[in-house]
């Protein structure tokens, strides 16, 4: 325990000093005896002297039942001897008429003994004994205090007083105020400029409410030395209908540890969706000159091709609509070159849902790989989702069928969608190779699955093994993309 609580007991309470020199069982308020196992008293302290009016000489080793029968009914006797049976104590309590008292009595045995404590319950205290326990639960109470760093304060809502009760304030703030009045100015004075409204509206709230009830509020608040520190304030609200004032106890408790580590892991969240935002971008970006490639080298070369033909059908005569169809031929071949890519860049539109874009896309792997994939979906109704969500569950799906088809080599895959309460579940499994996900690479195609997926704070688990295929598990909110966090790092940069 804090030592100033020991030096304190030590230099002002002189009876516990006192008592010190006495064994415990003599200095407790208790009455305390002890019986062999032939009812013979062991023991009697000086409390059962006091209590029951016989001295320990005149009893000790004596039978207890024996001449003792007007301070011990021998009714007693049943519940001493089931306590010599019994390893746990017995509690009770037992109005005795020749005492004229009630007493509080507990038995238990040990060692062949078994020991009696009793106090009488209506006992009248000593004032010395009121002012030691005064003294010991003050000390207590202030070496609680200052272990918590809890700051207390009582507040007069009507004259806008406000007691700050102890060293709380001064401990953890700085100021050098200690049980004192201070005006509730000083206080909103202190607070944070931009929760200062907020924190002010929630307390003239409370002060319209003349039921009682509580008041919690987090916000900053001013140090001694300039800084702010993060508080919670939690006060009971007492309102009394003969004077018509309004009071509050509570505590102010400093909370920066923990809102900082909120703020930090903010903060690295959304680094982390920067980086997977420019993951994104380079993916796009590569994937425009994946297009580009396509056009320029392939498809250019088709169309040059064609123009060739023509040209040749403009000078020989003899072969012209030999050299027309040709032609002809290479520019239907770009078309369905063009058409190709146009697919790959489409998403679904207002026009076509979500659903039938799955299937669409479903179909044209069935019809374009060597892949039997299937598109179920259990208990959605498109219309709850709204179109952002709608988008992003096809542009993930999109990729996940990329990788099965670049990677896996399933002869089979399957592609689910399932509503439990309030929360979609896409479930995208195949029967492939698997990997190790140890060891495997993160690739774009599962830097935008993943990007995605973050922007709903989403619980994603993929799972696989070398000959055990792969599985996604995307869980999505139905109310849609989380707001921004910007608010909350304008707070850790301050």
């Amino acid at each position: 325990m804090d030592g100033k609580f020991l030096e304190h007991i030590k230099g002002e309470n002189t009876t516990w000093k006192k008592g010190l020199d006495n064994p415990v069982k003599e200095t407790v308020s208790n009455g305390f005896f002890t019986v062999d196992q032939k009812w013979t008293v062991t023991y009697w302290n000086n409390t059962a002297e006091k209590l029951l009016g016989i001295l320990s000489g005149d009893i000790v080793g004596r039978n207890l039942w024996e001449g003792f029968e007007n301070i011990v009914p021998p009714e007693f006797s049943k519940l001493f001897q089931h306590s010599f049976l019994k390893d746990s104590p017995v509690h009770f309590e037992e109005y005795l008429g020749k005492m004229g008292n009630w007493f509080d009595v507990v038995l238990y045995h040990c060692n062949d003994l078994l020991s009696v404590s009793f106090k009488s319950i209506y006992r009248k205290a000593k004032i010395e004994d009121l002012q030691q326990q005064l003294i010991q639960l003050n000390e207590l109470y202030r070496f609680v205090t200052e272990i918590t760093n809890d700051c207390l304060w009582e507040w007069d809502l009507d004259t806008k007083e406000i007691f700050w009760i102890d060293g709380g304030h001064k401990r953890v703030f700085g100021y050098q105020i200690e049980n004192a009045l201070i005006p509730q100015t000083f206080w909103e004075d202190r607070i944070h400029p931009d929760d200062r409204t907020l924190v002010l509206k929630t307390l003239s709230n409370i002060k319209t409410a003349e039921t009682g009830g509580s008041w919690e509020e987090e916000y900053r608040f001013k140090k001694a030395d300039g800084g702010y520190l993060y508080v919670k304030d939690r006060g009971q609200i007492n309102f009394d209908p003969e004077t018509g004032t309004t009071r509050m106890f509570g505590t102010t408790q400093d909370v920066t540890a923990g809102k900082t580590s909120e703020l930090l892991l903010a903060h690295e969240r959304l680094i982390k969706q920067k980086e997977i935002s420019y993951a994104v971008l380079m993916a796009q970006e590569n994937e425009r000159l994946e297009i580009g490639k396509e056009l320029h080298h392939n498809l250019n070369q088709v169309l040059c091709a064609a123009r060739i033909y023509m040209e040749l059908a403009r000078v020989d005569g003899e072969q012209r609509i030999e050299h027309i169809e040709k032609s002809s031929g290479f520019i239907m071949s770009v078309i369905d070159g063009i058409r190709t890519i146009s697919k790959k860049l489409r998403m679904p539109g207002t026009n076509m849902g979500l659903f039938d874009s799955m299937r669409f896309l479903v179909d044209k792997t069935n019809m374009s790989y060597p892949i039997k994939m299937e598109f179920l979906v259990n208990g959605i109704v498109e219309e709850d989702m709204d179109e952002t969500l709608q988008l992003d569950i096809y542009g993930m799906v999109q990729e996940m069928i990329n990788n099965i088809i670049q990677h896996s080599r399933a002869s089979r895959a399957i592609i689910n969608l399932t509503r439990q309460k309030n929360e979609i579940t896409l479930l995208v499994s195949d029967n492939g190779q698997g990997c190790d996900l140890l060891k495997a690479g993160t690739g774009l195609g599962t830097i935008n699955i993943l990007g995605c997926a973050d922007l709903y704070l989403s619980n994603i688990s993929p799972k696989s093994s070398p000959g055990n295929g792969y599985e996604w598990e995307v869980v999505l909110p139905l109310s849609g993309r989380l707001q921004p966090i910007l608010h909350l790092l304008n707070d850790y940069d301050d």
